[in-house]
């Protein structure tokens, strides 16, 4: 998949409030999809599963069976991608603006 492609799908994922709270909950550490369907109860299992999927395509989420468990697990480094690619590099140019302004409403 080229560096687009993938950016396209990171930010198709984090595009939905559900999908992001659902990377929240696997912050601190993997949960079994049983374990996230009880953290939303106010969604069924299979909109969960539909969610995780998208995730998954995005490589935000890893999921491997144990058993009859299917463990998912936070994989970073798609949005730290995302960080070192678009955010960090027009957070710069941001900052030398507001230094700019800064400089011309004091001086």
């Amino acid at each position: 998949m080229s560096s687009q492609t993938a950016d396209d799908h990171v930010f198709k994922a984090l595009a939905h409030p559900r999908r992001r709270e659902l990377l929240d909950q696997l912050k601190d550490a993997p949960q079994t999809t049983g374990m996230l369907c009880e953290a939303f109860p106010d969604i069924d299992r299979c909109t969960v599963m539909l969610h995780l999927k998208v995730l998954e395509e995005a490589e935000l989420v890893v999921a491997k069976r144990e058993g009859r468990e299917r463990w998912n697990h936070l994989n970073a480094l798609p949005i730290k991608h995302i960080h070192d690619r678009w955010i960090s590099q027009y957070a710069g140019h941001a900052l030398s603006i507001i230094d700019r302004l800064k400089s011309d409403l004091e001086g």
